[in-house]
């Protein structure tokens, strides 16, 4: 029999001013964020990765602070998605990888590839980017080693095993609504995000052997919370990619959706301005049935 799927809900950062004294108990300390926010959720995006590169001690105290079973999603920096828009890139996704991703060890997740909503599709471009990336963190630690003097004194180079890693894909532009796009995405063995938002495609098409969606607020970019029903239409989605079964329910830019087979899924939240975030994770973890012992690991 099949292993069971994985369903990892949780939230899109955790360093937000308004969630203290709402989300967070009112006094906590703030280098304790990290550690309480996981007690509720199984996986949380890090979205400073995105804004510039970060230190291998940083990723260290990361996954000192979280449980075992815990694995983090790593957002890629927008200066090979946005500033280099997926050009000439391949030093400065060496640099990404040898600037302490590998420190996280066992709770290295999927890597979060975000490019902008001005990106077209191109086809000969994404498969150059797409045929870069690695697939284990043995890969990972080889490419690393083409970083250049920007991380001459603190490379983190090294890996305590070999273990895969995932890439999740998320685009912003019509143009990706496309056959071409989905094959290539089946081709690497990437995920095809699916973003929920009235601003850009959310497509479903199944292109990896998991499933990655962002939760942004379907009515109101980043704004907008989820009520009941629609936290039904999410937990009959996900249960459908988890268990295998056939889900019609979305936007595809392919005919087939790949074959129908157990798949992993993270889900995170991104919407009202982060505020209602943890609070709808929580609600779609309650309706899953996956709702943790919480308090075990917060100070």
């Amino acid at each position: 029999m099949a292993q069971k799927a994985e369903i990892r809900i949780g939230i899109s950062g955790w360093t937000y001013a308004p969630w203290r004294g709402q989300f967070f108990p009112k006094g906590l300390p703030r280098n304790r964020e990290l550690a309480y926010a996981s007690t509720f959720f199984r996986s949380i995006e890090i979205n400073g990765t995105f804004y510039g590169l970060q230190t291998p001690s940083a990723y260290r105290s990361w996954a000192e602070q979280v449980p075992e079973d815990f694995v983090f999603a790593v957002k890629a920096p927008r200066f090979i998605t946005h500033i280099k828009r997926a050009r000439d890139i391949a030093v400065p996704v060496a640099n990404f990888f040898a600037s302490g991703v590998l420190a996280l060890g066992a709770r290295l997740g999927p890597v979060l590839w975000q490019f902008p909503p001005s990106f077209h599709f191109d086809r000969s471009l994404m498969e150059e980017f797409l045929a870069l990336l690695p697939h284990d963190t043995g890969a990972a630690s080889a490419l690393a080693r083409r970083h250049d003097d920007h991380l001459r004194a603190r490379a983190w180079l090294k890996t305590d095993a070999v273990r895969p890693i995932r890439h999740a894909v998320e685009i912003r532009h019509q143009s990706f609504v496309d056959q071409a796009f989905v094959d290539l995405l089946r081709a690497h063995d990437v995920a095809l995000v699916c973003a929920d938002t009235v601003a850009w495609p959310r497509l479903m098409d199944l292109t990896s052997d998991f499933v990655y969606c962002r939760l942004h607020g379907s009515t109101e970019l980043y704004r907008s919370g989820y009520d009941a029903a629609a936290l039904d239409e999410w937990a009959a989605r996900i249960r459908a990619w988890a268990d295998g079964n056939p889900m019609h329910d979305g936007d595809f830019a392919a005919p087939s959706s790949g074959p129908l087979k157990r798949r992993d899924v993270f889900v995170f939240f991104d919407n009202t301005d982060k505020l209602r975030a943890p609070q709808d994770a929580l609600a779609l973890i309650k309706k899953l049935g996956l709702a943790p012992e919480q308090g075990e690991h917060a100070a």
